[in-house]
């Protein structure tokens, strides 16, 4: 090979060798790794006057909507918007009370939730998008999708439920101890629960700043209203969904089965060896598993990176 190189070399007039390094050139940025798309931070308003703020990355379609789940804000999303930006357009929320969205004493529900979510999409030019739900996240994006089915494309569900996982006496007297002065104490260790597998201490570390910065009443008020049954109708959801699990004992082979018989266009997954927060310990796994859903369901043209 070497040889033939030498001798092409020797056959070449300047301008071929211009010409060819040229296109060298383009060959090797093209080879280059795909560069974040730059972001861009605004503000939704409801309609009380409350702002909501947003970021975009990304211009092509489809459009991803990325909600936190409790107490955590838009950040937590930051791996996939780095990386999934390059090829579609990703949205990502502070839900009202969270992050830099406003945080007047009021209770934090899930039709407040899928308010909030309307008013950005609304401000951001969206149509239809699917919608990302972390945790928490999922019953607020199930209630959106009630509320604005014409707007929402597909689910993707990260450990999250689509039913309550105890009745509403358990829920109260789970939280009886979060509504006094040791909330800090209790708050840290239930993160402390949810990230202990977690290998990475800055990232444990970091999510738990991340929880214990937001409000208690906010926190409280959002965890109340998991109680309210009106969010855990067993209404069908026709839209096709994503749902990745971290293997535990609370995803049994019944609880399959009710999932399934509620979403027809399931794509059900359970990872073993992740955390609750999958997307931030596994990102690169858990893009391809998000792009690998768009591609089944030709939301994302197939040569997508």
């Amino acid at each position: 090979m070497c040889f033939y190189m030498h001798v092409l070399k020797a056959k070449m007039s300047i301008a071929t060798r211009t010409r060819v390094g040229f296109l060298v050139m383009l060959a090797l940025a093209a080879a280059l790794p795909a560069k974040a798309t730059e972001s861009s931070s605004h503000f939704a308003k409801l309609d009380d006057g409350q702002k909501i703020p947003y970021t975009v990355a990304g211009r092509d379609e489809p459009t991803l909507v990325f909600i936190h789940g409790w107490a955590c804000d838009q950040t937590v999303w930051n791996a996939q918007v780095a990386d999934l930006s390059n090829d579609m357009r990703c949205v990502t929320i502070d839900l009202p009370g969270h992050g830099q969205s406003d945080k007047p004493p009021i209770d934090y529900t899930m039709h407040l939730y899928a308010r909030a979510i309307d008013a950005v999409l609304r401000d951001a030019g969206v149509k239809l998008a699917v919608l990302v739900g972390h945790s928490n996240g999922t019953p607020g994006i199930r209630q959106f999708y009630r509320e604005y089915p014409a707007s929402v494309r597909a689910l993707v569900i990260v450990d999250g439920a689509l039913r309550a996982m105890a009745d509403a006496a358990t829920i109260h007297k789970f939280l009886e101890p979060f509504h006094g002065s040791d909330y800090p104490k209790m708050a840290g260790k239930f993160v402390d629960d949810l990230t202990g597998t977690i290998k990475d201490n800055a990232l444990r570390e970091r999510i738990k700043t991340t929880i214990l910065k937001t409000l208690q009443s906010v926190s409280v008020s959002e965890l109340e209203s998991t109680t309210d049954p009106a969010i855990w109708k067993a209404d069908k959801i026709e839209v096709p969904v994503l749902m990745i699990l971290a293997r535990q004992p609370a995803w049994t082979p019944e609880y399959e089965k009710f999932v399934r018989d509620l979403v027809p266009k399931l794509d059900y997954q359970t990872w073993d060896g992740v955390s609750h927060f999958i997307m931030m310990e596994k990102p690169k796994e858990f893009n391809d598993a998000v792009r690998g859903f768009l591609r089944t369901n030709h939301f994302l043209d197939a040569t997508g990176n």
